[in-house]
């Protein structure tokens, strides 16, 4: 499995960060709704799953696995498939049921090889995801925006939103 450098800066400005990202020449990359369906890959483990996931460019199944809260704490293994409904019908015969449906909106940019999304979430404020090949290309990249490492955290979004005082659980569905 990859490990994936990840971090996540809650509660922006949108339009401050959108300023911020054209004024340091960020490339921006692609708007877009996305949408997935989590399945238990066991149910007494919650810090793995399957990701089914359309994000608007391409469709994949994803085995994601949370090791610590960590900038390097998430592994995952990654395959894209041709179409989400087959690739969810292949699940359900390999026995996976999808325990939600999920939904967001993602505003993509481009910076010295990192990915910047701003990404608005159902029920919750929009934050921005920072993610590229190592933390030190992330730091740089978090600095050139106006933030340091200290104001960024490296939760999931289950915990994004336990942040909030929501259990994502408590949802089948997140849609806007």
């Amino acid at each position: 499995m990859k490990t994936e450098y990840e971090i996540k800066i809650l509660d922006i400005d949108v339009e401050q960060i959108k300023a911020k990202l054209d004024a340091i020449g960020a490339t921006k990359h692609l708007e877009r709704s996305m949408r997935r369906n989590v399945y238990d890959i066991d149910p007494e483990d919650k810090d793995s799953w399957i990701r089914l996931r359309d994000n608007g460019e391409k469709t994949s199944i994803t085995i994601k696995e949370i090791k610590h809260d960590g900038i390097d704490g998430t592994k995952e293994v990654e395959v894209d498939v041709h179409d989400f409904n087959m690739a969810d019908q292949l699940l359900k015969r390999l026995g996976y049921r999808s325990k939600a449906y999920q939904e967001n909106r993602r505003i993509s940019y481009r910076l010295d090889g990192v990915k910047i999304e701003i990404d608005f979430w159902p029920k919750i404020p929009p934050y921005i995801e920072v993610e590229g090949g190592s933390e030190e290309a992330i730091a740089k990249v978090v600095k050139r925006l106006g933030f340091e490492m200290s104001d960024t955290t490296s939760i999931g979004v289950k915990k994004v939103y336990a942040h909030y005082g929501i259990n994502i659980h408590d949802f089948k569905e997140l849609k806007f």
